[in-house]
């Protein structure tokens, strides 16, 4: 296996990392908050935000294929559930997370089954909520007070999932606090500026180019800036073959404290390690693959949207605030 698809595979929690008990609590969890966010995403969304979700999804998608270079031969990827908040609103920003979380895991086995709940709380909960809040701290001020309020918040967004996973991991006996919590910690105070950078710069270039995005109501199904958003997504997935082959942070602190061997494989390949079976590990094998993922999510998660028909009376700027 070449080190450029290891690193892909093991980007989220795999299964064996986390005890049955951890991961069916978990998923309880999961499903409680997703049913609220259901309920509160059919009261307040707006559907001209419909395209928006699936073009975020699709551009979370193809940017978390990209793993960049950290200190210490270790690498770390975007995730995006900061910016996904921030530009659908908490409720819609988090079911755009979850289904995007769920087909990488059953399409692409990046995750496991058991642990999909726990990578959604991971992934989408935490980090959503908490860059999300400080961005509405900064609501109000100067763009630049703005953008560092938000960096600051995208960045404790990381360092909250890596808290989040170290705990999970701790109450599966599968480590220790003592031994994981510092080296969690420590790489992924580094993967969170890559977080901030990557989520100012995109903040950025929507208020400077569409800031009506970013309100309630107002421009955001516009078809130039939809396809622009997919022509991103698609140019992204065509820079995977060159993501870092360094092990991701998880997968470092995994081998360096000794429980790596503990992952499981998933019970069926389909599109493994983000590539064709029939084409093998190839960069055109991982960018073809990245194109299905790309316009799959993004059809799921419209299609998922339109499901949700919000009642009469629901407030319009309600998608950015959280009951």
């Amino acid at each position: 296996m070449s080190n450029f698809t290891f690193a892909i595979l093991f980007l989220h929690i795999p299964d064996g990392f986390l005890s049955i008990l951890v991961a069916a609590v978990t998923w309880l969890i999961i499903l409680g908050i997703l049913a609220y966010a259901l309920r509160q995403a059919q009261r307040t969304l707006d559907e001209r935000l419909i395209p928006l979700a699936g073009i975020m999804g699709a551009f979370i998608f193809a940017a978390q294929m990209i793993n960049f270079p950290v200190a210490g031969g270790t690498s770390g990827h975007f995730i995006g559930a900061t910016l996904a908040f921030i530009v659908l609103g908490p409720w819609l920003g988090l079911l755009t997370m979850t289904a995007v979380i769920a087909l990488q895991a059953l399409l692409f086995q990046d995750g496991g089954l058991l642990a999909m709940g726990a990578n959604i709380l991971v992934m989408g909960v935490v980090p959503g909520f908490i860059g999300y809040q400080l961005y509405r701290l900064g609501a109000g001020r100067s763009q630049r007070v703005q953008f560092g309020i938000t960096g600051i918040g995208a960045w404790l967004a990381i360092m909250g999932a890596a808290l989040m996973t170290t705990l999970l991991l701790a109450f599966s006996a599968t480590t220790t606090l003592a031994v994981a919590l510092p080296a969690m910690l420590g790489v992924h105070a580094l993967i969170g500026l890559g977080e901030a950078l990557i989520t100012v710069a995109a903040l950025a270039l929507i208020m400077r180019s569409r800031p009506a995005l970013l309100q309630a109501g107002q421009e955001n199904g516009r078809r130039s800036w939809l396809i622009i958003g997919l022509i991103v997504a698609l140019l992204l997935v065509l820079l995977a073959p060159f993501a870092s082959g360094h092990p991701d942070g998880l997968v470092w602190v995994a081998e360096m404290t000794g429980f790596s061997q503990t992952a499981q494989s998933s019970p069926y390949q389909l599109l493994p390690g983000y590539t064709l079976p029939f084409l093998g590990e190839t960069p055109i094998s991982t960018i073809l693959a990245g194109f299905v993922g790309v316009l799959v999510v993004s059809v799921v998660i419209v299609s998922i949207a339109k499901t949700l028909t919000p009642k009469k009376d629901a407030n319009p700027y309600g998608r950015h605030s959280v009951e």
